[in-house]
């Protein structure tokens, strides 16, 4: 009996070890990598890879993949490592990356996607994270960023765009960067019209606030080529101003429903986790790009977005409403005292005419005065 319990004893450690070998093995460092247990940094650079490695450790915190093959990033490619911060994609060949491929990497802080062949991005793709403060996705084909993924950049503090084919971007999603310290806009063929005016205001606000931007050199139209956007001056852009003031108008009611939507949601759920936006007080929201595809096809100027605005826009529309009325009453007066000086005028000429007659017909009379008493004393010395 002694001996059966024993052997049960030693098939149990036996099994044990077995398993505690095979997860050691499952979860082995790559044999295409280097891996620093004591850092969880795992280093994949430049070994010529076609797909993420599997049987990556869960605890990796730094995962390096640039210099390779890559051509894609399918859905939770990276679900092995969440909790990695650091991921770099730079210099490989993807165009296509899935809705979900980042899905479940909640606590990611840098992602390096530059040097590859992406034309667009979902607007899911950043869905998740929320602690994201580095991106950079230079050197590729995109032709805008989606508006709604400015709800997944609100701590950003670096923002690399340099070098895609952006001719615009998206208002909403420019005034979600409300930590944004840097950003890189050259390279880019940029068609400063009015649906880029948006731009140039954002970019005024946010060099005032001490922001940095590199360059943003207008390609079209062929009038303003090689131009710097913020050099250009505001009269170039008078056609925009009317429409600027119809689709400020047109959104007055969508922006307070809006706010009153928000209170209610926020009196509900408590205060939102994301940073106060601040927009700039100035016209434009017309003009904040093209939606989703940025330099897709061309969209009314006066269309409505259906992205939220910041309540803080009504500061702009107020603004805005305020100088119209104070201008109007300005024209008023001017008018009033330009009808008042014409008919001032014209009471002083018409009494300057009566004046110099009346003294005429004086000057007629004392003259026949005269005249008849130079012949009176003719008369008598004559009788």
């Amino acid at each position: 009996m002694p001996s059966d319990i024993q052997e049960d004893e030693r098939d149990v450690v036996l099994v044990c070890v077995l398993l505690s070998q095979l997860l050691s093995r499952s979860h082995t460092c790559p044999k295409e990598c280097a891996c620093d247990g004591n850092t969880k940094v795992v280093d994949c650079r430049g070994r010529g890879l076609y797909d993420i490695p599997r049987r990556l450790h869960p605890d990796t915190q730094e995962l390096y993949l640039q210099d390779n093959r890559i051509r894609g990033l399918g859905s939770m490619a990276f679900r092995e490592t969440p909790l990695v911060r650091i991921l770099d994609l730079s210099n490989n060949s993807i165009t296509s990356v899935s809705p979900s491929a980042l899905l479940g990497l909640r606590t990611l802080q840098r992602l390096n996607l530059a040097n590859n062949g992406l034309r667009e991005l979902d607007k899911r793709l950043l869905g998740p994270i929320r602690l994201l403060s580095h991106l950079d996705l230079s050197h590729n084909s995109l032709w805008g960023l989606p508006g709604a993924m400015g709800d997944s950049l609100r701590n950003l503090s670096h923002l690399g765009l340099a070098h895609n084919r952006l001719t615009r971007l998206d208002r909403s999603l420019l005034e979600a960067l409300g930590r944004l310290d840097s950003l890189t806009l050259r390279g880019n063929p940029w068609r400063c019209d009015c649906q880029l005016i948006g731009l140039k205001l954002w970019l005024e606000t946010y060099l005032f606030k001490g922001g940095g931007v590199d360059e943003v050199l207008c390609s079209q139209p062929e009038e303003m080529r090689d131009r710097d956007l913020q050099k250009v001056p505001y009269q170039l852009f008078h056609t925009c101003m009317t429409t600027s003031y119809n689709y400020l108008f047109a959104n007055i009611h969508h922006l307070e429903s809006e706010r009153l939507l928000r209170g209610h949601t926020h009196g509900n759920h408590g205060h939102p986790s994301g940073p106060a936006l601040h927009a700039p007080a100035g016209m434009g929201e017309g003009f904040g790009g093209g939606g989703a595809g940025g330099g897709g096809g061309s969209l009314p100027e006066c269309e409505p977005k259906q992205r939220p605005r910041p309540v803080n826009l009504r500061h702009a529309i107020a603004t805005v409403i305020i100088t119209g009325v104070v201008c109007g009453i300005v024209c008023l007066m001017m008018l009033a005292a330009a009808v008042y000086g014409c008919a001032y005028a014209a009471i002083m000429a018409k009494y300057q005419r009566e004046l110099k007659k009346n003294e005429e017909l004086a000057a007629t009379q004392g003259a026949d005065h005269a005249t008849a008493d130079e012949k009176e004393p003719l008369e008598n010395a004559i009788a």
